[in-house]
């Protein structure tokens, strides 16, 4: 049996051989199939993973937790065992030590940034402007996708003592330094003066998404270590005379109320007694992001004392158009495969076709020789799987420098992975397969005497 297979196999290989160019017509279908494959493919995986690190810098894969300022009476209170009165539980709020405590329970983080934002002034050669002093870390900067267009990021000596540093944004440096370097100079930030050691690059947002969207104007912002403004501008963890003065105030404060019987009504502000305003969690893996926000809600719960006196948001939006983008890019580059390999076995099969009857004399002497309809139908798959190997093995080389050259001149991001590759080879050899049994049987069922009368 093994005889009879080697047999058909070296008759395959001469009758390729024999006919060089139909069968180098015939392979041309899969060549440029396979290429097209591992060319598009390789374009197709470099521009998804773009567009999902471009998705990921919009925050994708951060879990944003915010202080909760005004809480209802069933979160923040309880009932004495003694007095029977009702008593208020008692939380330390949104701190730095919850970003510790976060950084080394919480597994998979890969960046996290807590964040402190005071309104304030600036003042400079006698002009005064209203900006926003932003306390935060270098992850900061990494996690907002920032860069510096001039000086240099806060180093570690800066960050421990909370030094009298800051980067400003590009509108600062175009309000009050428009014909000067700033890197250096000082700046009025408030009650305090800070050394400029940086300036951010532009963050273009237009006037309607600062209007409608909340978005605020980053360069218009200063940006200090945090413990620059837990040091010289304000710490809420810490109680002081003033903080307690202001409290006391506030809580007698009253106003009248317009409507209804124009009673005079009592109301207390809540004050924020939060440290921070923002942090930032980005976790590694997007899968991740559920079972880790679930388990900072009980990290932070347990440490706040019940008290439920922050909201944690998943970006879910971004999250499921994530999601898409890959379900897309998924079907289109699948589609692209099945259509460039689908013509290139139209192709076999057709010239295969038209080989058989060329070829009908060469089929009726087998067969009138001794040959079965088994080894006829051998020998025309072996013709087909051959030539589709071989064009799976050219177009795979040719694929390759396609890609290569795509992402050399036309500066696209091309990833070309082995999968592709032997999912290229496997489906050449499938197609040869597929596509041959119909050209192989039509001449197994070829009559002997009919065909050695053809013409």
């Amino acid at each position: 049996m093994s005889e009879r297979v080697l047999a058909n196999l070296y008759i395959a290989i001469e009758a390729v051989f024999a006919n060089k160019m139909r069968s180098v017509l015939t392979a041309l279908g899969i060549i440029f199939g396979v290429a097209a494959v591992i060319a598009m493919l390789a374009i197709g995986n470099g521009a998804q993973k773009e567009i999902l690190e471009q998705i990921k810098l919009v925050g994708v894969n951060n879990i944003v937790i915010e202080p909760i300022i005004e809480q209802t009476e069933e979160n923040l209170s309880e009932t004495d065992a003694t007095s029977g009165k009702e008593k208020k539980k008692f939380s330390p709020g949104l701190s730095l030590k919850d970003v510790e405590a976060i950084s080394e329970i919480v597994p998979s983080i890969q960046s996290i940034s807590p964040e402190i934002v005071l309104e304030t002034y600036i003042i400079k050669n006698g002009v005064r402007r209203s900006a926003k002093l932003v306390g935060v870390e270098p992850s900061y900067f990494d996690l907002a996708s920032f860069e510096l267009s001039k000086g240099k990021m806060f180093n570690q000596q800066q960050l421990i003592k909370g030094s009298p540093v800051c980067i400003i944004g590009k509108s600062i440096q175009t309000k009050f330094f428009p014909t000067e370097d700033p890197i250096g100079k000082t700046i009025k930030c408030g009650p305090n003066w800070l050394t400029i050691i940086g300036v951010l690059k532009e963050r273009i947002i237009s006037e309607s998404s600062i209007a409608k969207l909340g978005i605020r104007d980053f360069n218009m912002d200063v940006y200090v270590p945090i413990k620059s403004v837990l040091i010289r501008y304000e710490n809420r963890e810490l109680v002081t005379k003033a903080m307690l003065e202001k409290n006391n105030n506030v809580s007698r404060g009253r106003f009248f109320v317009i409507g209804g019987n124009n009673e005079e009504e009592e109301t207390t502000t809540p004050v924020n007694y939060h440290q921070i305003d923002k942090l930032v969690v980005q976790v590694a893996e997007t899968e991740l992001l559920n079972p880790i926000a679930e388990i900072i809600s009980r990290v932070l719960e347990r440490r706040h004392y019940e008290v439920i006196d922050f909201q944690i948001t998943i970006p879910e939006l971004l999250l499921k158009q994530q999601q898409r983008t890959n379900q897309i890019f998924n079907f289109v580059l699948g589609a692209i495969a099945g259509i460039s390999l689908l013509v290139g076995g139209i192709g076999i099969m057709n010239i295969m076709l038209a080989s058989v009857l060329e070829r009908i004399k060469e089929i009726g002497l087998r067969l009138s020789l001794g040959a079965k309809k088994e080894d006829i139908v051998t020998q025309f798959l072996f013709e087909a799987v051959m030539i589709s190997i071989t064009g799976g093995l050219i177009g795979i080389i040719l694929g390759v420098i396609l890609a290569m050259l795509v992402s050399r001149f036309a500066e696209i991001p091309t990833i070309i992975t082995f999968t592709s590759v032997l999912l290229s080879f496997g489906v050449a050899a499938t197609v040869g397969l597929i596509f041959g049994i119909t050209p192989a049987r039509r001449a197994a069922s070829q009559d002997p005497i009919t065909s050695l009368r053809y013409e």
